[in-house]
């Protein structure tokens, strides 16, 4: 079986030579060198990456290839791996005879013990039935060639043959990515996400001869090693979904899951890493969460590099090209977050372990043009060499983008775009081959009623109509809620707590009986000359988000390691539907004062000094209210005083009686403007061409910090 299994692979190697172009004698010097690579004594880094769009018999998919390119680049100029050692299997390539002969060939008869492996599979999985007595039903990857006999019979992948041909593997440094899912969507897809799942056939069974090969592996090579699978989802009513970017496509779980470990350190756990997939995915607009199985105990503890050992410095991306002249060069950027190269502005600036400085110019995708900023001196400047962030400009014509579901008739979708034309200032309406930001739309169950949708399908709390309701009605009523989603984005836009240089910690912590501890701890990564440190976040099973019991009293600890004293503002938003803010109010010190009129204040940290907030005299921290809900915050943080926040913030009149330091933010969206202001005034950079400074806001990562904090608020008895 085994022989049939190489003869198979050679003679599909053969046609896609032909399909590539490449003569026998080209592919045999490729293969000296391919070789040559992995007879290195040293432990080596095996990669087999798969990814497949065009299905014979589904629907297209848009995104799995780029998951490849995600996957390729972050091994090589991240992890070190060459790229002699990494195969790609695409479209037709990734039949299932061929994966799994891949499997046998360049993973198992190369692998040695502590080298390190990393298989990659973007595209459909589904359940299929075993010819076995009784019958089971199993999960399954499917391949290119699917392969039907009268619809009776399917050549799939199962997942138990792939683990364990993986779990045979000599070395424990066996990572598994699967960005795909099982079960048929529960709801009908929405024109903004795709998910890779199909349905299960009702008839077909598994073909004979993938099953004559699982009974073969299970006897011949039993599971040895201690391999970690990182899934797309983590229950089986998720679907895992692919997202258009701008003009790209990618899965939500490999994008999210590439960008972070581009931006790593060494300290960081399993944990971290769930918890920040959970809720990067969870601002795009899905609740898909990620699943992680491994037989290690205490997986989650672990430090990611335990499996991905790092080679390189922390970076947003990495020089894949010069120009002749040097003077211009090519960036692959998967290492910026997505809503920050979604809108990474013209005359942004990165910098090189070696000083160049280098000036944005464009992006098509992932693949940005750029230029040495001295066009004069002598550059070192490299293919390979990492870039880091320097100075971030974004553009102040920010809106949010809604998508009309296509379930709304013509003259519907007329009154909408109509009544959405009366405040383009904030929202936007996209067509189809853009990445929206929310879908507006009509209840499946009461077609009557309209409602803002997340990506995925689920209706934002609060923004469901009454029966009868105009479209018109409909989106005015809205408007003020589009006021808060856009300024939910703006203060996303900030977040930079690998970029930023300057050098403070803060950790949410929960200060009552309930289970008082660390909630999580959040730091720049750059400003700190030393190691990072983590802590355990806590999460309920089958979450990797932090939880926290209802009820609970919580409070920030934030540490200024800087020299130079920083400013504190938060912001947050409550399941995308209410704004809240951190008042710092200022208490009279004079008990009998006729002034009822409430005063907002600075706050300010020293150098070296810790600040928690809120607190006072009379009480510490806040009470998070009975309804569960998802909470987001982002604590921002800046070298100058935030004086057009608390300006924006001071123009609401709120009675003295309403002085909680966490309250609801009425006016989110010039709060959320002014904030970008307030960094844009601290940064007080030189921009090089006329205009940018006017049309943007520029942003020095020397000057911010701004941390992301997400977690559930669940019940005790889920805790």
């Amino acid at each position: 079986m085994l022989i049939m299994k190489r003869r198979a692979f050679l003679e599909r190697i053969g046609s896609i030579l032909a399909v590539l172009g490449l003569t026998e004698a080209e592919w045999l010097t490729l293969g000296n060198r391919y070789y040559q690579a992995l007879a290195q004594p040293k432990p080596r880094k095996l990669a087999l990456l798969i990814g497949i769009n065009q299905y014979p018999q589904s629907p297209v998919l848009s995104g799995c290839l780029t998951d490849v390119e995600l996957q390729k680049e972050l091994l090589i100029h991240r992890f070190g791996f060459a790229s002699a050692d990494i195969l790609t299997l695409t479209e037709e390539q990734a039949s299932r005879e061929f994966i799994e002969a891949a499997c046998l060939d360049h993973l198992g008869n190369q692998a040695k013990a502590d080298d390190t492996v990393v298989f990659h599979f973007s595209g459909y999985g589904t359940r299929v039935k075993l010819a076995t007595f009784p019958e089971t039903v199993e999960n399954a990857l499917i391949p290119f060639d699917v392969d039907t006999q009268n619809q009776l019979s399917v050549n799939y992948l199962l997942e138990q043959t792939l683990l364990l041909l993986l779990r045979s593997l000599p070395t424990n440094r066996v990572t598994t990515i699967l960005d795909t899912s099982y079960y048929a969507p529960s709801t009908l897809q929405t024109p903004a996400l795709k998910f890779r799942s199909r349905p299960e056939s009702s008839v077909a069974k598994l073909a004979l001869e993938e099953l004559a090969f699982l009974k073969q592996q299970q006897t011949q090579n039993p599971a040895l090693n201690n391999a970690m699978l990182l899934k797309a989802t983590s229950t089986e009513n998720q679907q895992a979904g692919e997202l258009l970017f701008g003009n790209f496509s990618a899965g939500l779980f490999t994008y999210v899951l590439t960008q972070y470990l581009w931006e790593t350190t060494p300290a960081t756990t399993i944990q971290i890493l769930l918890s920040h997939i959970r809720s990067s995915i969870y601002k795009l607009g899905s609740k898909q969460q990620p699943g992680l199985w491994t037989e290690k105990k205490n997986p989650q503890s672990g430090l990611i590099i335990d499996n991905f050992p790092l080679v390189s410095s922390d970076a947003e991306g990495v020089v894949i090209a010069l120009n002749e002249d040097g003077k211009a060069v090519e960036l692959w950027l998967g290492g910026l977050p997505l809503q920050v190269l979604e809108y990474y502005g013209v005359n942004s600036r990165l910098i090189t372990p070696t000083g160049e400085q280098l000036i944005f110019k464009s992006h098509n995708g992932l693949t940005a043009k750029a230029q040495i900023s001295n066009q004069d001196a002598t550059t070192s400047l490299q293919v390979g060499q990492v870039v880091q962030e320097a100075v971030r400009v974004l553009p102040r014509n920010i809106s949010l983008t809604v998508l009309l579901d296509s379930g709304l008739e013509r003259i519907e979708r007329v009154d909408a775009t109509s009544a959405f034309a009366t405040i383009t200032r904030i929202v936007n309406i996209t067509a189809t081959e853009q990445k929206p930001d929310y879908i507006f739309g009509k209840l499946k169950n009461i077609p009557s009623r309209y409602g803002l949708f997340s990506l995925d399908g689920e209706v934002i709390l609060n923004t469901a109509g009454e029966t009868g309701e105009a479209v018109k009605v409909a989106v005015q009523r809205l408007t003020p809620k589009f006021s808060t989603l856009l300024a939910a984005k703006l203060w996303r836009l900030t977040e930079n707590q690998v970029s930023s240089r300057l050098a403070v910690k803060a950790t949410l912590e929960m200060v009552n009986n309930i289970s008082p501890g660390v909630v999580m701890q959040q730091q720049t990564w750059r400003g700190f000359s030393g190691k990072s440190t983590t802590h355990k976040a806590l999460t309920t099973p089958g979450t990797a988000i932090p939880t926290v019991p209802v009820g609970s009293t919580m409070q920030y600890r934030v540490e200024n390691l800087s020299a130079r004293p920083i400013y504190l503002m938060l912001v947050g938003l409550n399941n995308s539907r209410s704004a809240i803010t951190f008042y710092p109010w200022e208490v009279s010190k004079l008990a009998d004062t006729s002034d009822t009129k409430p005063h907002l204040r600075e706050i300010v940290i020293s150098p070296g000094q810790t600040l928690r907030l809120p607190e006072n005299n009379a009480t510490a921290g806040w009470t998070l209210p009975s309804p569960v809900f998802f909470c987001e915050h982002q604590l921002i943080l800046s070298t100058s005083p935030f004086t057009e926040t608390l300006a924006a913030l001071g123009i609401t009149k709120y009675p003295s009686s309403d002085q909680q330091p966490i309250s609801p933010l009425v006016n989110a969206l010039e709060v959320a403007q002014a904030l970008l202001q307030d960094l844009h005034n601290a940064s007080k950079i030189k921009v090089e061409i006329t205009g940018t400074a006017a049309d943007s806001y520029v942003l020095d990562v020397n000057n911010w910090a701004s941390l992301n904090f997400s977690f559930q608020v669940v019940s005790t008895l889920q805790f």
